[in-house]
Order: C-alpha cells, then structure tokens, then sequence
C-alpha cells in the first residue's frame, strides 16, 4: 500500500507519497478502513518538524483523522460492518490509502455530509467537544471565547458554541477571516492585530465564561484579564511558547480554573479516553450535524500526492476551515 512517509523532518517537502509495507488484518475490537480522505492538523505540521513524536507504538504515518469506507472488522466488533461508510479519530497513521483503528474511535459519516467531508470532523470534534462542553461546560447564555476563529479548530467550536445557545467572540488576524467567523455565527469580531481582545470581552460579556486557547504561552495574562468569574480556560496549542508566568492572585481572585490537555495521547479507554469522547460525539453532537446545526468547513481538498501544498495552505491567511488530503474517490 502508499502512505506518507518522511525524509527527515523539516520543510513540507519532506513529505513522500510512498509506497510501504500492507497492514495486518485489524485486531481484536479493531476495523480497517479504505480511506477516502485524509483531515490535515497543526499536529501533523509539528511532527514534520519533528517536534511532535507519535505516542508509544502509534504508526510513524502522519495524520489523525480519515473518512472512508470499512473493509474489514476484527474479533468482537459488532457495531461495524464491510461497506460503512465512517470517519475516524487516530493517533496517527491517516495519511494512507488504508489504516487500522480502535472500533470505539470510528463514528458514521453523518446525514447530509460527504464521505470525504466527514473526515474534517473526527480530530476537530473531539478536540472542541472535550475541552468546550466536557471539561470546559459551556451552557447556553454562556460566552465562549475562540482564537483563531478562521481554523479548523476555530470554525467549528463557533457552530458548537451557538448550536448550545452560547454567545461567541472570537480572534483572527485579517477581515477575510472575521467575516467567514461572522457567516458562521461568531457574533464579536476581533482581529487581533488592532484590538485588545480582553477589552472587547470585559466590555461586551464582562468576560468570557470559556475560553479556548491555541496560543499558550503568550496569551496567558491577556486570557486571564478575559476570564469571567468562575471561568475556565482550556489550552490545546503553543503556537505562542510553551512558558510564561502566571499570576494565581488573578486566578483566585476570579475563582477560574486552567487546563492544558491534547488529544493524541489520551488513552483508548478509560475515564477521559477517546473512546468516551467519541461516544459522547455520537450521543449529542452527531445529532446537530444530522439537522444542519453545525457542519464541517472544508477550504481546500488536495490530492495526498501533493500533501506539501497542504501543509503550506494550513498557515496562509485566505484559508478558512479545514485542508482534506484526499486518497480516492469517494
């Protein structure tokens, strides 16, 4: 079979589409799937940079989510069979014509939504879901506060946001992408580049209830002053450092919590597992993609032979939404 594989690590170019050795039959509680597409995530950016291994005994492939097609289960599974056609969440190994996967991290393509489109939704879901609703508990007439509102990441927590009945401010950096936000349903628009963003939500929202934060280090004093009181504040990134000091008179002051957390390594199973954020995705957000309340924002589907390109559309300022590498045809 063909997958990704990387010469080194560094510049898009390190990508080669290649060919490598078949996968076993899937295991015991696993499924293989034919993939249609791929989903492209700034883990995948960082692990071509060689700044974010695979977890113990993940595949070396990139890519952490696919849709596709099932091709065949192993012992034990019972919800799955030949033909489904799925997404799933991985902890690496997408980013191939066919790959391998816990049963509990596959969901079904939902109504309304193409196969290749559906593999927008596993990782980003996930990540949005278990950090906004699980841990964060947004609640309608709640303000959530979203950086980076023009990734994939951003896109789809604004839906989730306003399907829960939540208001939603978010971040960006030029008006092409404050006014996709705005089309979205993102109702305070800051760009970033000329505004003070904890002004804007101190003065709208006297704070923000959650805030969901891909910076890290350098937004931290600025997502304290926007905290609301007994706020919560969940990093998923370092795109800003890794380090910066943080103020726990603040904190108390605002009886706030902060939680850093990623996705690739939580366990399959198990309290704050994947396994149960997918179940939880299956429970109450499938059923709001179902009727259209919220759907996956797709800006550009590339052919996985050209996954440089990909990677470089990830970080250009006219992207809006997620880039799909795609395998087949659908």
């Amino acid at each position: 079979m063909y997958a990704i594989t990387l010469n080194g690590f560094g510049d898009p170019e390190v990508m080669e589409w290649a060919q490598v050795a078949d996968l076993p039959a899937p295991g015991p509680g696993e499924v293989a799937i034919e993939v249609v597409a791929a989903g492209v995530n700034r883990a995948d950016v960082m692990q071509r940079l060689g700044l974010y291994p695979p977890p113990p005994g993940a595949s070396e492939v990139p890519g952490l989510e696919v849709s596709g097609y099932i091709a065949d289960v192993g012992a034990g599974v019972q919800d799955w069979l030949p033909g489904d056609a799925v997404c799933a969440l991985m902890a690496g190994g997408g980013y191939a014509e066919r790959v391998n996967v816990a049963a509990t991290q596959v969901l079904p393509v939902p109504q309304g939504v193409s196969v290749t489109a559906a593999a927008a939704l596993p990782e980003t879901a996930a990540t949005v879901w278990s950090n906004v609703v699980m841990t964060g508990g947004l609640r309608s007439g709640q303000t959530l506060l979203i950086h980076g509102g023009g990734s994939g990441i951003g896109t789809h927590a604004i839906q989730v946001g306003r399907a829960l009945g939540a208001n939603v401010a978010v971040t960006a950096g030029t008006q092409f992408k404050l006014d996709r936000c705005r089309e979205l349903g993102a109702q305070t628009l800051i760009n970033y580049r000329e505004q003070d963003f904890p002004a804007v939500v101190n003065a709208e929202y006297s704070g923000a209830n959650v805030i969901l934060d891909i910076m890290g280090g350098s937004y931290l004093p600025k997502n304290l002053e926007a905290l609301a009181e007994n706020g919560h504040l969940t990093i998923i990134g370092l795109q800003g450092g890794a380090s910066a000091e943080l103020n726990l008179g603040a904190l108390l002051f605002k009886r706030g919590s902060v939680h850093a957390t990623n996705l690739r390594r939580r366990p399959e199973q198990g309290p704050g597992s994947k396994a149960e954020i997918i179940a939880e995705l299956r429970r109450r957000l499938w059923p709001l993609i179902d009727e259209g309340a919220v759907a996956p924002v797709v800006a550009a589907e590339i052919p996985i032979t050209n996954a440089a390109e990909a990677h470089r559309l990830l970080d250009s300022s006219e992207t809006v939404g997620k880039v799909l590498l795609t395998v087949r045809e659908q």
